[in-house]
């Protein structure tokens, strides 16, 4: 005779009868502890730069004045040690106020799971910069995947049913297709990874770009360099071509960046091999730009102090 299954009355379990409601209360509060600073590992490849900048100013001073009011959340490792899970920046303004114990929520937690803890809790910041996004949808996806969720990331069309990258840009407010063009991110050199971040190149023509390989994204940056402009969205999908086909070169590259875009002023370029014979040998390429800025800031300073041939002729009349 099969059992009953027994019903679920709501009704409080006998041992918690004889508890008040403070023990109550702290039996379902994470328990925190006082770890060491120097026990405390970053998390492996965090995507989440940690900026020396006025709100690490602010947090220090707060940490000073009234300790650390939200705890960090840690991992217990194998070794003995703890890995940072959310954190980063609360744990750093506690190195710089002169604290040697962090209060941290220490859990018990595998790897993906804390991969996801991470980036869930980093990307709430107010200010994300795109190669964070880049790195931290990548990584949560990846841990999705091993915990057997689908991600189609690469190759999926568009109107498929519901994907974890949907899933994850509709949590942070991204689509799928953006999510996966921050994903597109992660292949570019660090050179052009920077100016994404800094805003001088967009999201669609950096995501043409990462399509290059690393030796013509190189090449692609040197010529941001020379022409002192970023490539239009149209000009990076000629470029993209023009790698498919086998053909994109130094010198299509240049062809390519000098063309006027729209809505573009007039600039004026001068080759590199024009520049180098008034530049000493001893200047690298990178510190080319700083010469000649420098170089022309000083003959501004000539011209305004020595008096010209006109002004001369001006005061013997």
């Amino acid at each position: 005779m099969r059992e009953k299954p027994k019903l679920d009355l709501g009704l409080t379990a006998y041992d918690e009868l004889f508890k008040d409601d403070k023990e109550i209360r702290e039996g379902r509060l994470p328990k925190i502890y006082d770890i060491p600073i120097d026990l405390i590992d970053d998390f492996p490849d965090h995507p989440f730069k940690v900026k020396m900048d006025e709100d690490m100013d602010q947090l220090v001073e707060s940490v000073k004045d009234r300790g650390l009011i939200t705890p960090i959340t840690l991992r217990p490792k194998e070794d003995g040690r703890y890995e940072i899970v959310s954190g980063h920046r609360r744990k750093k303004a506690c190195e710089i106020a002169g604290l040697s114990t962090v209060k941290a929520d220490v859990r018990e937690m595998s790897r993906d799971e804390a991969i996801i803890l991470m980036v869930e809790s980093n990307l709430q910041r107010s200010v994300i910069l795109p190669s964070e996004k880049a790195f931290s949808y990548k990584m949560r996806l990846e841990a999705l995947k091993r915990q057997g969720k689908r991600t189609d990331l690469t190759s999926a069309p568009l109107g498929r049913k519901l994907e974890t990258a949907e899933m994850l840009g509709e949590e942070l407010g991204d689509s799928r297709n953006q999510v996966r063009r921050y994903i597109r991110l992660t292949e570019l050199v660090p050179e052009l990874l920077d100016l994404v971040d800094e805003g001088q190149i967009a999201l669609r023509p950096a995501v043409e770009l990462s399509y290059l390989t690393l030796d013509e994204q190189e090449m692609v940056y040197k010529q941001i360099l020379e022409c002192d402009c970023t490539p239009s969205h149209a000009q990076t999908i000629r470029m993209r071509r023009f790698s498919e086909e086998g053909k994109l070169s130094d010198a299509v590259i240049e062809s390519i960046m000098q063309e006027e875009k729209p809505n573009q002023k007039e600039k004026i370029h001068i080759p590199l091999g024009q520049l180098r014979k008034y530049i000493p040998d001893g200047v690298s390429y990178d510190d080319t730009r700083d010469y000649i800025m420098q170089a022309l800031e000083f003959y501004q300073k000539y011209r305004t102090q020595v008096p010209t041939q006109n002004n001369i002729k001006r005061k013997t009349r």
